[in-house]
């Protein structure tokens, strides 16, 4: 493992004291402007501060297309991703379209069939599609690279509208309208919308078009904050940086979640993964509820996971939901065995790994090798990418990347530098993926590494530990700990990391992993644990950690979850 380098986050001392002023607890205000929180408006998550569809370039234009479509009872098709972003989003869309009264149906790709997006393969299968050929498609969460795709789509008489959050290339689809935060010339604030985000104000559009027709009242028509909790679940589970507008979406989403109102399967996902839907959290969408939607697009098809999120009936949606669960177990099994057989081909290599690790086995799972990519780049704090075969000569990587490297500039450079070696290649800074010829890998790795280090300069990367510092005493206590779990953070609002010197009062190993210890800080006393983690400590120590509320028998008490000693 790889031993971070501890630093404390510097705090605004002005926004602090403005924050302060305005009410809000001082332990948030400092963390909060630690965080780039400078006014107590953008504290406000209520809808109301909601940033308005309509600097969202195309957006109306959109908007009027689909109400057309809906009057004159054209047949629509989703098309969606295969991940959890994707999942939700052509969740949010199908709910909003049917109570619009839209003659709709989905179609996702499969990843190991037809790959990623709107392809021509695709379009030949919406043509086929059970409920007719479409009029219209509609992309979430993919269609601004698909420039073939539309193209195939337009010839066999389909329009094509897109929604998508994804960076576009020098070439945009000619679609009827693009709609996408990320695309050249649009001044939407938000630049960090996930795919679902992107739909689900599309679909206030819609509602706003249909109102201004007389199809609603002025503020008649669907309530379609009840989807919040779908946008809550793929904003978080995409790992898009939760700026103020995200952050509300989210906040908006976790409160229905709490208050018990929300889709049947999500329900159902909370109890099948034992997390309670009273204390919701973004750590639950992301680690326990987005993994088990993902694990179908991984392993299976993504079309369980879209009808568990928009089936009505509660039965129906259990079910599902313990089909996912199941889905899930077999990934994590998977996942485990491929990382420890890449990490004994590293050993027996014998080679410490160069500025990079780039892995790859003929039996591995295409499904998983992104996961294994994310678990070593943790180890190695490196730039990663593991390999598994896609067809008879090819075979298909994903890639997990550190703050220092822009892993899709990387590949962009590995294609210059060597014409012909990648075949296909997308993606962005920290995740990407790739397609070469298999007798290729043994010249590709050379060529990542080197580019890597021609990019950066370096050929070995230390990875930082951000921290907030000391918790002053007087908030180490449970009610502090529910408070700071009830907030939402996440990718770009990182949950505060604190970092004090105890003294180690009493430590023992349970479930023969998991360190348990007994802390002490001036007068007080602390549980802690130190997850996977089975060395012993000495008796002083500095201690990175989460404060976080543990229930033990219906009584709420302060735990400290450590991240790092030394």
């Amino acid at each position: 493992m790889v031993s971070p380098r501890l630093t404390v986050r510097s705090t605004n001392h002005d926004a602090r004291l403005s924050l302060e002023a305005a009410g809000i607890h001082p332990l948030l205000a400092r963390l909060w402007a630690a965080r780039g929180v400078t006014h107590p408006e953008q504290t406000r998550m209520a809808w109301p501060a909601l940033i308005p569809p309509g600097g969202l370039t195309h957006v109306d234009h959109a908007a009027r297309i689909l109400a057309d479509a809906i009057s004159a009872g054209k047949r629509l098709l989703i098309v969606a991703d295969y991940d959890c972003d994707g999942a939700t989003a052509c969740a949010v869309g199908l709910r909003a379209l049917r109570a619009f009264g839209a003659n709709v149906d989905f179609l996702v790709p499969n990843r190991f069939e037809t790959g990623y997006g709107l392809s021509p393969a695709v379009v030949d299968l919406a043509c086929a599609h059970r409920n007719g050929k479409p009029d219209l498609i509609i992309t979430v969460d993919n269609g601004i690279a698909s420039v073939d795709g539309v193209a195939a789509a337009n010839a066999a008489g389909i329009g094509v509208v897109v929604t998508d959050h994804h960076l576009p290339g020098d070439t945009l689809p000619d679609a009827l309208a693009l709609v996408n935060p990320n695309q050249p010339g649009c001044g939407f604030p938000s630049k960090n919308l996930a795919g679902v985000g992107v739909i689900f104000y599309v679909m206030l559009a819609v509602r706003a078009e249909l109102r201004r027709r007389g199809v609603y009242p002025a503020d008649g028509g669907p309530r379609l904050d009840a989807l919040s909790d779908l946008v809550a679940l793929g904003t978080v589970a995409d790992v898009v940086k939760l700026d103020n507008n995200n952050r509300l979406l989210v906040t908006q989403g976790l409160q229905r979640m709490r208050a018990g109102r929300m889709q049947p399967g999500l329900r159902a996902l909370f109890a099948v993964a034992s997390r309670e839907p009273r204390n919701a959290s973004g750590f639950d969408l992301g680690f326990a509820i987005g993994p088990r939607i993902n694990a179908a697009g991984r392993l299976a098809d993504m079309s369980l996971g879209i009808a568990c999120l928009t089936t009505d009936d509660e039965a129906e949606a259990l079910d599902m939901a313990r089909q996912l669960d199941q889905i899930n177990r077999e990934r994590r099994g998977i996942e485990a065995e491929m990382r420890e057989q890449a990490l004994a081909a590293m050993e027996s290599a014998g080679a410490a790994p160069g500025a990079t690790v780039c892995v790859f086995d003929p039996g591995w799972h295409q499904g998983v090798v992104g996961l294994v990519a994310s678990r070593l780049k943790e180890k190695f704090w490196r730039p990663t990418l593991a390999f598994a075969p896609a067809d008879d000569d090819e075979i298909r990587g994903s890639g997990r990347s550190i703050p220092d490297v822009h892993l899709r500039d990387v590949l962009d450079l590995v294609s210059k530098r060597h014409p012909g070696l990648i075949r296909k290649f997308g993606g962005h800074a920290m995740a990407a993926g790739l397609t070469l010829g298999r007798q290729d890998f043994a010249a590709f790795a050379p060529a990542f590494d080197a580019a890597v280090q021609e990019l950066t300069g370096r050929n070995h990367f230390e990875p930082l530990l951000e921290t907030d510092g000391s918790l002053e005493s007087g908030y180490a206590n449970a009610e502090v700990a529910t408070l700071l779990q009830q907030q939402v953070w996440g990718a770009g609002f990182a949950a505060p990391l604190f970092l004090d010197e105890f003294i180690v009062r009493n430590q023992r190993l349970v479930g023969e992993k998991h360190l348990k210890l007994s802390l002490e800080r001036g007068h007080q006393r602390f549980d802690a644990i130190w997850f996977s983690h089975d060395q012993s400590l000495p008796e002083h120590v500095q201690v990175a950690y989460r404060l976080e509320p543990n229930v033990w028998n219906g009584v709420v008490s302060a735990q400290l979850v450590v991240e790092h000693a030394e």
